[in-house]
């Protein structure tokens, strides 16, 4: 992927598409994957919750 992927332009504005870690700071994203979200630079794990309540 590459950096300008990262980054979209609204209203003469830049924005973040991906939020920063916690950890490392600004700068480094935080990677998406279909149940959470991690940083390949120290390991940082967020993970989704799922409702697992059903509605009947």
């Amino acid at each position: 992927m590459r950096k300008r992927e990262l980054y979209k332009v609204e209203e003469g504005k830049l924005k973040r598409e991906r939020p920063f870690c916690p950890r490392c700071g600004p700068g480094v994203f935080l990677a998406q994957h279909e149940d959470r979200v991690s940083c390949g630079r120290c390991g940082y794990t967020e993970f989704q919750r799922k409702d697992t309540a059903t509605k009947k």
